[in-house]
This record gives structure tokens, C-alpha cells and sequence, in this order.
């Protein structure tokens, strides 16, 4: 039988390093998941779902008759003589319960339920605009966010290059070769990485705040996956034009008009109300009962009416030139922003393909001049400082191209939610 040997421990500096070895976070949030969870939780959409369920409440009386009056009081009640103030003495004295309900007009009740149904739209409307805005503050704070982490991320890159770079000059100085002053310049260069990586982090964190404002503590997880992308084909956008979320409103907005502009109308058709009464009299007297009817009459309409009328029907022609004004805007907008993603899409391929290369490029013969001695180090502090700045470049080009996408798509993309 073979006895297992017991395994040795393992040794401090081991131990050491394992524990100085970041672990991976827990948690990282994706840019879908961050848009769920900004859904989830967003008050502006809760404010919504409320206002949608008021408009709705609001619709149920809107076409119902107004409630019925109670109506009390004493008829012929004397104030002379010996039964004076006696409601019980005087034959004429009639104690009287009653009740009267007055009936608008049916053009009238039927304009005030289309009012209350273009409310409703308008509510739901206004709930998908809110849905389709909170999703896009969302992602646009979610590439602002990973656009400075891809940034952070480059730097440890940048800083190694750097350590490489410092031991190069080093190695030629102790040559012989190069002068005393080039020993300094590799570490001003760290010290300028420094400083911009001090910038970075406080541009994370406001950046993160700005993310947490819609998904919460969930903003301090890690950011995971890639840059979001869309449709960028101009005539997906321009057959989207007309259904953009803001224009969508005018719809029950002018409906809503319309009713309000019947309604109006239908005020030169008289209301009326019946009422039925109950008069109670003294004891060798018999009970009476009242049968009324009343009528309202329209008769100055040209006062009253007719400036109401002319007043609702200007509301309604400047919903629909307001629509039309900002139809238009809108048009100017997705042009404005379809020929931005064009010159965002271009630049960011002449980076990959040519500015990109040629950098790097740069500095390998800048390098290899000055290890030849053919080229000043300055020369190659320079190159370098232009390939970083290169490198940046790229990441706020991919980021601004995907902020464009974003305006675009949930502007004119996904304008039904």
C-alpha cells in the first residue's frame, strides 16, 4: 500500500502574490442589461404609468350624466300675522324634498368621451416617449462610462511600453551612447501618463454617477462587452422619420382638439333637466307633487358661443402647425446627424487604416534611429506622445460614433418601443 506523501506548503512569497493578484469582479453589467435595469427602476416611468392609469380613471364619468340635486325647502312660509314662521298653521305652507337632474346634449357628452379617449392616447404616448428617452440617457451614459474604461485599460498598456522604453535609454546610456539628460525623459513621460490617468479617473467617476442617476449601484459594477451598434442605412431612419416619438403625441393632441371643438359646437344646442318635487302640506290639506322640465336657451350666440368656437378651433390649427414645425426640425436634425455618423464612420476607418499604422510606424524608426544613433531621443518622445495621443483618439471617435448611433436609433429607429 503507497502512503501519499503530504505536499509541501507552498511558499510565502507565493502566497503573497496570489493575494496581490486582482480577482475578477462579481458582477459586470452588460449595455442590454444596463438598459433593463434602467426600465426597471427609472421614477420618470413609474410617473408615467401613473399618469396612464389617472387618464384612464378620468375617461370612466367623462360621457355620464352629472349627478342628480337633492332639493329641500318650505314653500309659502308666512312672516305676518299670528302664524308667522309656523310651517305647520298656514294652509299655504308646503314643505317640499325633491329631486332634479339636469342632461346635456348627446353631441355634447359624445365630445367630451373622445376628448377623455384622445387623453388616454396622449398618456400612452407620452409613457412610450418616456420609455424610449430614459433608454437612451441610458446608453449614452453607458459609452461614456466604457469609453474612459477602455481609456484606463489602454494605460496599463501605455505604462508598460513606457518601463520598455526606460530600460532601452538606459541600456544605451550605459553604452556609452546618448547624453546624461535622455536618462530624464522616460520617466517625464510616466509622469505625464500619470497625469492624464489622474484625469481618466475623474472622469470615471463622474461618468459612473452619471450612469448610477439610471441604473442604480448597479453603476459600480464592471462594464462588459462592446461598443453598442445599430442600423446606420439613412432610409431605415428617414421611414422612421414620421413616426419619431415626439411627433407621435400630436396625433391624440389633435384629436383632443377636435373634440374640444365640438364640444364647443354642440353648446348651441340646448341642455335641459327634469325635476320632480314633493310638497307636503298640513293635515286637512292634501299632498302635491311638481313636474318640471327646463331648457337651456342659446339665444347670444354670436357672444358667447360663437367666441368659444373660434377659440377652439385656433387651439386646434396650432397643434397642427406646431407639428408641423416640428416635423421639420426634425428632418433637419436626422440629416444633421445621419451626415455626423458618416463623418464619424469615415474617420474612425482612416484611424484603423492609416493614422493608427503610420503612428505606430513612427515610433519603430524613430526608435531604431536613435539605437543607431542616427536620431535624437526627443525625436522619439515626440513619436510616442503622438501614438498615444492616436490611441485616445480612437476610443473617443468609437465613442462618439456610438453616442450618434444611439441619438439616431432611439429617434428614429425604435420609435415603437
Amino acid at each position: 500500500m503507497r502512503i501519499p506523501t503530504p505536499r509541501a506548503p507552498l511558499p510565502a512569497a507565493a502566497l503573497l502574490a496570489a493575494a496581490l493578484v486582482p480577482s475578477a469582479p462579481a458582477f459586470a453589467v452588460t449595455f442590454d442589461q444596463a438598459l433593463g435595469l434602467a426600465e426597471q427602476q427609472a421614477p420618470a416611468l413609474q410617473a408615467q404609468a401613473a399618469n396612464v392609469a389617472a387618464a384612464r380613471s378620468a375617461a370612466v364619468p367623462a360621457g355620464e350624466l352629472p349627478d342628480p340635486k337633492l332639493k329641500l325647502g318650505i314653500q309659502s312660509l308666512p312672516i305676518e300675522g299670528e302664524n308667522r314662521w309656523q310651517i305647520d298653521q298656514d294652509g299655504m305652507t308646503m314643505q317640499m324634498v325633491g329631486l332634479m337632474q339636469d342632461v346635456p346634449n348627446r353631441a355634447k357628452r359624445r365630445a367630451r368621451v373622445e376628448a377623455a379617449e384622445a387623453g388616454i392616447e396622449l398618456a400612452d404616448v407620452q409613457q412610450a416617449l418616456t420609455r424610449l428617452q430614459v433608454r437612451r440617457n441610458t446608453a449614452e451614459a453607458w459609452i461614456a462610462s466604457y469609453a474612459v474604461e477602455r481609456k484606463l485599460q489602454l494605460f496599463d498598456q501605455l505604462y508598460a511600453e513606457n518601463r520598455l522604453f526606460e530600460r532601452a535609454v538606459a541600456a544605451r546610456l550605459a553604452g556609452g551612447r546618448g547624453q546624461a539628460a535622455d536618462g530624464v525623459l522616460a520617466r517625464q513621460e510616466q509622469a505625464l501618463l500619470a497625469e492624464q490617468e489622474d484625469e481618466l479617473r475623474r472622469d470615471q467617476h463622474i461618468a459612473r454617477a452619471a450612469l448610477a442617476r439610471w441604473i442604480g449601484n448597479a453603476a459600480d459594477d464592471a462594464l462588459e462587452g462592446d461598443w453598442p451598434q445599430w442600423s446606420a442605412a439613412p432610409e431605415h431612419y428617414r421611414h422612421g422619420l414620421a413616426q419619431h416619438p415626439a411627433l407621435l403625441a400630436y396625433e391624440p393632441l389633435s384629436r383632443e382638439a377636435e373634440a374640444r371643438v365640438n364640444e364647443a359646437i354642440a353648446e348651441k344646442t340646448p341642455d335641459w333637466s327634469w325635476g320632480v318635487d314633493y310638497l307636503r302640506r298640513g293635515r286637512e290639506y292634501g299632498d302635491m307633487v311638481n313636474l318640471t322640465l327646463s331648457f337651456d336657451l342659446p339665444l347670444f350666440t354670436g357672444s358667447r358661443q360663437g367666441p368659444k368656437i373660434a377659440a377652439e378651433r385656433a387651439r386646434l390649427v396650432a397643434v397642427e402647425a406646431e407639428r408641423e414645425a416640428l416635423e421639420r426640425e426634425h428632418r433637419q436634425e436626422l440629416a444633421a446627424e445621419l451626415a455626423e455618423y458618416e463623418r464619424l464612420d469615415r474617420a474612425l476607418a482612416r484611424l484603423d487604416g492609416s493614422l493608427l499604422p503610420l503612428a505606430e510606424e513612427k515610433v519603430a524608426l524613430a526608435m531604431a534611429d536613435y539605437r543607431a544613433g542616427r536620431g535624437e531621443l526627443l525625436a522619439v518622445v515626440e513619436a510616442r506622445r503622438q501614438l498615444v495621443e492616436t490611441r485616445l483618439r480612437r476610443i473617443d471617435l468609437a465613442r462618439d460614433r456610438a453616442l450618434n448611433n444611439a441619438r439616431l436609433h432611439f429617434a428614429f429607429g425604435e420609435t415603437r418601443p
